[in-house]
């Protein structure tokens, strides 16, 4: 086998004689690494974990690591790896507890983009694809061909039907049901001025005022842009947060979240 003179790869570790283990890489000794699997580089693998053939994690990836559930007590949980995976940089894959099964799975042929998260008592199955930094809490089932989209986060518990496909930077707290397209909420507002920021940064009371003034009349005072600008102009002229402002809105060229 391809085991790199860094790599460390604990006794009691099952790793096929056709699998890669690449630089940096830690292999604890309760894991199994099937045929043709390749970990590229600091890849950290523990736990009892079973990984599959063909499969490759590329650097900074961590398999079978123990959960942030805080319940768990270091009891011998599991993860289970299919085949055919690609896990890219940065992936966290957290083994079982006993209060879900104690068990983690993930199919066949999945795509796991960087800084996703599988968390404690998941199951993936085939041919999914989660995007990245997507966030799987625990005790998620995504069914076969089911896709989240980058920067997503499904609450634990919650179901991804089959051939679902989850938008971008949405928040799933139920069930997604099969063959569906969903996509939650994704309209930011501005809600004030950061007040405490602006203290911690010794903003003077007076101009935190200044600004709270004219955040009301930008985001709340119904005039149009050109209307709400004149008026900070007219009714705040000394303040240089408020100059800033206007300066930054009148560069806009996709407009400004109000």
């Amino acid at each position: 086998m391809a085991i790199h003179p860094t790599a460390i790869v604990t006794p009691g570790a099952n790793v096929d004689s056709s699998a890669e283990v690449g630089p940096y890489c830690i292999v604890g000794g309760h894991v199994c690494i099937g045929p043709r699997t390749r970990l590229v580089a600091h890849v950290y693998v523990d736990g009892r974990t079973e990984i599959g053939e063909g499969n490759e994690f590329q650097p900074y990836s961590t398999v079978g690591i123990a959960p942030q559930d805080l319940k768990y007590r270091g009891e011998p949980s599991r993860t289970v790896i299919g085949d055919r995976n690609l896990v890219r940089e940065f992936c966290t894959i957290h083994r079982g507890t006993e209060g879900g099964g104690s068990l983690t799975r993930i199919g066949d042929e999945n795509l796991l983009q960087a800084y996703a998260h599988v968390a404690h008592d998941c199951t993936i199955g085939s041919r999914c694809i989660l995007g990245h930094a997507a966030t799987m809490a625990g005790h998620v089932t995504i069914e076969d061909y089911g896709v989240v989209g980058a920067h997503c986060g499904v609450h634990q518990y919650c179901r991804v039907g089959t051939h679902s496909y989850i938008g971008g930077f949405s928040v799933i707290t139920q069930d997604v049901l099969p063959y569906a397209v969903v996509v939650s909420e994704r309209s930011a507002r501005t809600v004030g001025v950061n007040r405490i920021g602006l203290r911690r940064r010794e903003f003077a009371p007076a101009e935190i005022d200044a600004l709270h003034k004219a955040f009301r009349i930008l985001t709340k005072s119904g005039l149009n842009t050109e209307q709400a600008m004149a008026r900070m102009e007219d009714e705040l002229p000394g303040s240089p947060g408020v100059r800033r402002l206007r300066e930054f809105v009148a560069q806009s060229e996709r407009g400004f979240v109000h």
